[in-house]
């Protein structure tokens, strides 16, 4: 499926670049081309195609259904959208000014917010051509894991209190106003369903391609120029100090899901544990300085601390336990 960027790459780097598959540079230039043409081309016709399946999403009567569910219901469905949404961290103020506004408990807002970017479509396709389908079934679980457990908690701890005033007074507002009853959702015709499918295509791709770049690049630089067992000598070997080492790494950092998995490619086929390289991915999508700097301005300092240090602390869990059973991966 995925040979003919493999062959485009081959052409565009060897033949038309005249580089050496020898080199170092002929081979990160070759890595580079090939996965940055396999996800542009994935973005554009899985984003196009979920969109047209999203066309007629009520956006209204999701937040209606979540905020009269029982809470342990809420935390699963929260997490659940947000693993077949496509938002990311730009996105994360509006989306959760939108669920606080309906009402929406603050856990099942952040049990959305924490799986959306850790899980897409795109992702879990190029997971499943790289790693293997057991690989990306633990992924998913694992994403979806983070956010249940991590909405539950915020909720034990009543981290609405934390809220910036804004969105505190909005939040009692919704959930003292009455629910909306359901009505039906309006069905777009095929044109209207291209246009909006065809208008987020461009819109998400607009926001991603760059981190892309990003990624692919630090991935191709990490698979042309680390020296051979580099990686493997100093983080290779499971040690406990590790994980949590590449949690930390990681924060400085930023990507997307799709961004950042040719940088998982690249750090497994250097030699660093399932468990290592999954706890620093996770970690470069989800707990990155700028996905903290957007979340400030509707959190407290403490609530968002909090969210920091749980997201930390489960990384660092999830790669020592991937380490530990990476064996039946």
């Amino acid at each position: 499926m995925f040979e003919v960027f493999t062959q485009f790459a081959d052409w565009l780097a060897y033949d038309l670049l005249s580089l050496s598959p020898d080199s170092k540079f002929g081979d990160a230039v070759h890595f580079f081309i090939e996965d940055v043409s396999k996800i542009y081309v994935l973005l554009v016709v899985m984003i196009y195609f979920i969109a047209l399946l999203r066309a007629s999403l009520n956006v209204e009567q999701v937040r209606n259904y979540l905020a009269g569910k029982h809470k342990g219901v809420g935390y699963i469905l929260g997490s659940g959208f947000g693993a077949i949404t496509p938002f990311c961290s730009c996105s994360s103020i509006p989306v959760f000014l939108g669920f606080t506004s309906a009402g929406i408990p603050v856990g099942i807002t952040m049990s959305f917010l924490l799986t959306s970017p850790l899980i897409n479509e795109v992702a879990i396709l190029l997971l499943m051509s790289l790693l293997g389908w057991k690989f990306t079934l633990l992924y998913v679980v694992v994403g979806m894991t983070v956010g249940i457990i991590g909405g539950a908690f915020l909720d034990a701890i009543k981290a609405e209190r934390w809220l910036q005033s804004f969105a505190k007074k909005a939040l009692e507002a919704g959930q003292n106003a009455p629910l909306q009853t359901s009505q039906e959702t309006e069905k777009l015709s095929l044109t209207e369903r291209h246009r909006f499918a065809k208008d987020e295509t461009l819109e998400i791709f607009g926001r991603v391609w760059k981190w892309v770049i990003i990624g692919v690049g630090l991935g191709a630089a990490l698979h042309g120029f680390v020296p051979d067992g580099w990686i493997e000598h100093y983080l290779g070997d499971g040690q406990w100090w590790s994980v949590p080492a590449a949690v930390l790494l990681g924060i400085p950092l930023y990507s997307n899901a799709t961004g950042v998995i040719p940088v998982m490619e690249s750090l497994i086929v250097n030699g660093l544990p399932i468990g290592t390289t999954l706890a620093f991915c996770m970690s470069t999508v989800a707990a990155s300085f700028p996905e903290f700097i957007l979340l400030k301005q509707v959190m407290q300092w403490r609530l968002l601390a909090t969210v920091f240090a749980m997201l930390l602390l489960s990384f660092t869990l999830i790669g020592w336990l991937f380490n530990g059973f990476s064996a039946f991966l």
